[in-house]
């Protein structure tokens, strides 16, 4: 039976990254893995999404509304924007990190308030955390995809596939030790 990820944020935030970092480690691993992305308007903030699915046999990455096992979101607001991609029952990961889209920073709208508090209403199985923090207290912001990575493999089971060496091969070397211990950090939240 495959299981279906869909990971949604803003363009900047490393999705599309975390998500070929996952799918070669499933594919190492013997599973039949499918992936597609959406980039939309990324390069200005807009949102990035990415599906995958993985299993003995897929045949295609699309995930339709109620049907992700697991929604893991970069960015909170995004995952009320997509929680309706979640199936009952399904896990769902958040980054609790605030990135405003261009209304609330131009003064025109305000960030919602509440967005946890919303979503755990809405869902059950809520797996939350600040990898930004993480990601800041290790020395390099940029590595909080990574704090997330450690936390996905962590709530769907995979810790025996070698992740650091996906890590290593994704990233330039001088980033390895970082984003190695950022990983250590998700996987041990």
């Amino acid at each position: 039976m495959a299981k279906s990820l869909l990971l949604v944020g803003v363009g900047g935030q490393g999705i599309i990254l975390v998500s070929k970092i996952l799918s070669e480690g499933l594919l190492e691993e013997g599973y039949d893995v499918k992936m597609s992305e959406i980039h939309g308007m990324a390069q200005r903030g807009g949102s990035v999404t990415t599906q995958i699915k993985f299993g003995d046999k897929v045949y295609s990455p699309t995930i339709n509304i109620g049907e992700a096992d697991v929604l893991v979101s970069f960015e909170k607001l995004e995952a009320v924007r997509y929680i309706s991609q979640l199936k009952k029952g399904g896990t769902l990961i958040v980054n609790e990190e605030e990135m405003w889209p261009l209304p609330v920073l131009a003064g025109l709208e305000k960030y919602p308030e509440g967005i946890m508090e919303e979503l755990k209403a809405k869902v059950e199985n809520v797996i939350s955390i600040n990898a930004r923090t993480i990601a800041e207290e290790l020395g390099e912001p940029r590595s909080q995809n990574i704090v997330m990575l450690g936390l996905i493999v962590k709530a769907l089971g995979l810790e025996n596939i070698d992740w650091v060496s996906k890590i290593k091969k994704f990233l330039p070397e001088r980033v390895h030790e970082v984003n190695i211990k950022a990983f250590e950090r998700g996987l041990n939240s």
